[in-house]
């Protein structure tokens, strides 16, 4: 019997239902297959550093914000502003802790003044461990908690924070005449920050806490006759070399150090988990991106410095480091007075102890390399 009209669009209507069918499966599929990606409009962050635009750490802050706008893909943007663009370099931490400012790039130093334990996670104690190591006890050793416990439950603070950027040692710094000992540093105008500036205090120098782009206007004033900032860059960028010939490298009044990248947290928490993990692995990406960074211009600007601009670069007397480090120790004494900062301090000391024994004991001779290479170091 012939097919009827109303046959052949029963047919039809089955061949297309079971079409359907099967592209509904293979869509299924295709949204196993592939994860949710959030499509919401792109927010832009707005940053500040506390760095001047010449400095090398604008350039390392905008580091960080170019893996955040990188990764995100068009739906996250940082845009970062110099120090000095909405709030002083010293304020941005009250800047986003209000929401004029969705982040900041800093130091903890910059805001110890709220509480001094601040420094104990960028300049503290000396108790034997670099920066490499400072940084695997903030993420691995307790200190991103006891720094969360200082942020939200001691100081009521609407921010959050990563740290990037294990900071080489900070030279003891700059000086009109030669540092030959302990004697030379008594009774000087000396700018530095953080608890560095008690333990220069407690060494018998007069300090001025200024921002970088503040201490060569202060040096040819007179207001200081002294001042380390952090490296043979950034220094030799704001023109140490114009105001002090002398250079004294090492020291235990800021032997480590790292960025604080803070953002406020209710705009934080507003942001979609991927958003989220974005600007936290960016800041562990760029610390490492940082400090290679750091290995080779660090090194370059210091030979230039000694050889373009006939700097006396001279490492910091044995008496200097004697006195440091025992200044160090009355001030600890003092500082564990406050249960918090004395919690934060035991932590220190036990990843220390473990972390840093097996550094040292593990770690090659190599000194003696580099002398059979290139000889005798004048150390």
């Amino acid at each position: 019997m012939p097919n009827t009209d109303k046959d052949t669009k029963t047919s039809s209507r089955r061949r297309f239902l079971r079409g359907a069918g099967v592209a509904g499966i293979g869509a299924a599929a295709g949204t196993l297959a592939f994860p949710q990606v959030s499509r919401a409009q792109t927010v832009t962050l707005k940053m500040q550093g506390s760095w001047t635009a010449s400095d090398i750490f604008s350039e390392m802050a905008q580091d960080y914000a170019k893996r955040v706008n990188d990764m995100a893909g068009g739906r996250l943007k940082i845009d970062y502003l110099v120090g000095g663009a909405v709030v002083h370099p010293f304020s941005v931490q009250d800047a986003v802790h209000a929401g004029v400012l969705d982040a900041a790039h800093t130091v903890t130093v910059y805001w110890y003044g709220k509480h001094k334990a601040a420094s104990l996670f960028g300049t503290g104690p000396v108790f034997g461990f670099d920066a490499h190591a400072g940084l695997g006890w903030i993420y691995n050793g307790g200190g991103k908690e006891l720094f969360t416990e200082l942020l939200d439950n001691i100081l009521k603070l609407n921010i959050v924070s990563f740290f990037a950027m294990p900071m080489p040692t900070q030279p003891l710094g700059w000086f009109k005449k030669p540092v030959k000992s302990m004697a030379d540093l008594r009774g000087l105008k000396y700018r530095t920050v953080g608890l560095a500036a008690d333990l220069m205090q407690a060494m018998g120098l007069a300090v001025a806490q200024l921002p970088g782009g503040e201490i060569v206007p202060a040096m040819e004033r007179g207001v200081i006759d002294a001042f380390e900032f952090n490296n043979p860059t950034s220094d030799r960028r704001f023109g140490a070399h114009n105001v002090a010939k002398n250079y004294v490298m090492g020291s235990y009044h800021q032997a480590t150090e790292y960025f604080e990248i803070m953002f406020n947290k209710t705009k934080f928490n507003s942001l979609p988990a991927e958003h989220k993990a974005i600007l936290q692995y960016a800041a562990e990406a760029a610390s490492s991106a940082n400090f290679w960074k750091a290995q080779d211009i660090y090194s370059r600007d210091l030979q230039d410095l000694k050889d373009k601009e006939r700097v006396s670069v001279l490492r910091c007397p044995k008496d200097v480091f004697e006195t440091q480090i025992k200044a160090w120790d009355g001030l600890i004494t003092q500082l564990g007075a406050d249960p918090f900062m004395k919690k934060v301090m035991d932590s220190q000391k036990a990843w220390t102890k473990r972390v840093t024994y097996y550094e040292m004991f593990n770690a090659a001779d190599y000194r003696t390399a580099y002398e059979h290479h290139f000889g005798k170091l004048d150390l």
